[in-house]
Parts: structure tokens; sequence; C-alpha cells
């Protein structure tokens, strides 16, 4: 059973910083494209930021120089340093999994955590 664990959401001033956490389990961590993702009610889902098996990593233009995204693959988690967030990161914020192959897709979502950008 595949599952995906965020933890690390809250409350935050603007400007203030807040690292999420996705502990994997259930799958070949380590061969997977990771992902963030967030969506505000109403809105699509969006990319946050993205990190490949080999490490290559992917922004959204909002987020660049703000955001880091980091694994550990020994502990099966990657990480969403936000730093200097702004109200407008607000939303709730999603794990994702993604594995492609020829004859295959493996996507999965963790359940979400709630971020909170105001004073």
């Amino acid at each position: 059973q595949v599952q995906l664990v965020e933890s690390g959401g809250g409350l935050v001033q603007p400007g203030g910083s807040l690292r999420l956490s996705c502990a994997a389990s259930g799958i070949a961590f380590r061969i997977y494209t990771m992902g963030w993702y967030r969506q505000v009610p109403g809105n699509q889902r969006e990319m946050v930021a993205k990190i490949t098996s080999g490490g290559s990593t992917n922004y959204a233009d909002s987020v660049k120089g703000r955001f880091t995204i980091s694994r550990d693959n020994a502990k099966n988690t990657v990480y969403l340093q936000m730093n200097s967030l702004k109200p407008e990161d607000t939303a709730v914020y999603y794990c994702n999994a993604l594995r492609i192959t020829f004859s295959n897709n493996y996507d999965y979502w963790g359940q979400g955590t709630q971020v909170t950008v105001s004073s």
C-alpha cells in the first residue's frame, strides 16, 4: 500500500519560513520523481517544485529563489523549504510521486497539508 504523508504546514507571518516534509512508503522511492503541488479552493492544482531521481529540480516561476526542494533517499522523504513566504503562497500543499514507464504510469498523492501566510 502506497502512502505519502505530508507534515510541516501551519500558520506563518509574511516573510517567514516553513519546511514541509513528505514521507513515502510502499514505493521504490529513489526511482520516483517527487513533487510538491498546491491548490487554492476554486483553482486548479499547480506545480510548485519537482525533483527527479537524479536530483534535477524544477520550480514554478512564482517560487524561484524562495523555495527549495530536496530529497533524502535513505529516509524516503522529500522536503520543501519555503522562505520569504507571501500571502499568495497560502494553499493546501500536496506531495506527489511519479514514475512513467513504457507500459504504465505510477502517480500517487498525499492527503495535503495547509499552509497559511497571514499577519
